[in-house]
């Protein structure tokens, strides 16, 4: 079974790095429906994978020069705060409401995937509150540093807690939350939203890891496999990212997302997760 999951988290971990959702948002419903590894554990589980995929890459988007790191610094704050409470509320929720939220996120992840990315054009005026915080900044393009301003910082705060609370209760990253609410409030290039999302991922799992530690509801047995296999895809993911054919994939793993949706609506709706 360890070898299976390893194989399946491998998987996972290289569809979510050609797609640049990240695999995490499968690994639960995987680990719970074909493994039936405790949903508990399994986000547990995801938790971790989510710290060590994040880390390696975000490392390498701030020293190129996209990721934003005061914003993500100030965003991370109201991430940090929304995970704990998320965990603390994951310790007292029946495991069907989990599943039936872990669908509906599911399902969300799905349409917000088929979207097209259009970026935007830079605000000429940025919001009060980026220039108090002074979070306006530049990214590198073809044509050299493209300067760019922030705006709706209290809107983007307010949806990063949610974030939070859905990375703590569910085992996801929340990058598609936390994308949107920085492209689509905050009004940032989406190079630098998806970067700047990397990097906060990472540190919003961390700190409800913790209180998944400190409840024993972290496993060796299941982390280890999941952890090398999701690394392991998503390094590969990254090596080959530029010659893969990215749209026939994207369709694939939404597929794969819509399939486990329903599955968590049905498990969560009947009772039997």
């Amino acid at each position: 079974m360890t070898m299976l999951v390893a194989v399946g988290s491998f998987a996972a971990g290289l569809l979510g790095s050609l797609t640049g959702i990240g695999g995490g948002i499968i690994i639960v419903p995987m680990l719970t429906l074909i493994f039936h590894v405790d949903l508990r554990y399994a986000i547990g589980a995801s938790l971790v994978s989510i710290i060590a995929t994040s880390s390696g890459a975000a490392a390498a988007y701030v020293r190129e020069g996209y990721t934003n790191v005061r914003v993500g610094v100030l965003l991370e704050v109201a991430t940090t705060v929304g995970a704990l409470v998320g965990a603390a509320l994951a310790g007292i929720t029946p495991t069907n409401v989990l599943a039936i939220l872990m669908g509906v996120v599911l399902l969300f992840t799905a349409v917000r995937s088929m979207k097209p990315k259009q970026d935007h054009a830079p605000l000429d005026k940025p919001d009060k509150w980026s220039t108090r915080f002074r979070l306006d900044s530049t990214y590198p393009t073809a044509a050299g540093k493209q300067a760019y301003a922030v705006t709706n910082v209290p809107g983007g705060f307010s949806l990063m807690f949610l974030a939070g609370v859905l990375s703590a209760l569910l085992g996801i990253g929340s990058g598609i939350i936390k994308v949107l609410a920085m492209d689509q409030m905050m009004r940032l290039p989406f190079k630098v939203s998806t970067t700047t999302s990397n990097f906060m991922i990472g540190v919003t799992a961390a700190a409800s890891a913790g209180v998944y530690l400190h409840r024993g509801q972290i496993d060796p047995a299941v982390v280890f496999p999941v952890t090398l296999g999701v690394l392991g895809g998503a390094l590969l993911g990254a090596r080959i990212l530029t010659k893969a054919p990215v749209k026939p994939l994207r369709f694939l793993f939404t597929a794969v997302v819509v399939v486990m949706a329903a599955q968590m609506l049905y498990k969560g709706v009947t009772g039997t997760v």
